[in-house]
């Protein structure tokens, strides 16, 4: 099993997405890149902490690659957006790829100059060698999936899933 650890807004949305693709064994919602121990989603939320949002993803490299899963990570979230994904706006939801290995590195920072020019405006995900990674609260895991009713869900989460659902029917779990 290998590890990626990708922060793209918010949690809830990306860990919807991941957790549908065959070879993902499993999946975490938690807090990376900060200055506190252990720190809390009400810590984490004023911003002042530095942590981010972001999921680390535990997967099977012979069932999907680590270029499948940038693939999906660049395709499910703005790249673009200085600290923040549409309306979740702070530090705490930028854009950024935590490598844990160099090949990791290498294949991100490629993966960026390949699809550049498909932005109108520049790609501004940071990559950063692997920080402490620290787990969210129980009630983040699974998120869009025990509140597929809750607003935010709804509205924000359910239209973009659907789309990934349909692009990317031949990588999902059967």
């Amino acid at each position: 099993m290998e590890r990626a650890i990708f922060a793209g807004g918010c949690f809830w949305c990306t860990e919807a997405y991941f957790i549908e693709i065959d070879g993902v064994d499993d999946l975490n919602p938690g807090y990376i890149g900060g200055n506190v121990d252990n720190p809390t989603y009400e810590m984490i939320c004023t911003g002042n902490t530095g942590h981010v949002e972001a999921i680390e993803i535990i997967y099977d490299s012979t069932k999907v690659s680590y270029l499948n899963l940038l693939e999906i990570f660049f395709d499910t979230h703005d790249p673009t957006q200085v600290d923040g994904q549409g309306n979740d706006i702070g530090s705490q939801y930028m854009s950024a790829i935590y490598y844990t290995n160099d090949r990791q590195k290498q294949d991100a920072a490629n993966y960026i100059e390949k699809i550049f020019s498909n932005y109108t405006n520049p790609i501004i995900t940071k990559l950063y060698s692997e920080k402490p990674f620290f787990i969210a609260e129980d009630y983040h895991k699974n998120y869009f999936k025990n509140n597929r009713g809750q607003p935010y869900c709804q509205i924000v989460i359910e239209p973009k899933y659907n789309g990934f659902i349909s692009k990317y029917n031949s990588l999902l779990k059967k």
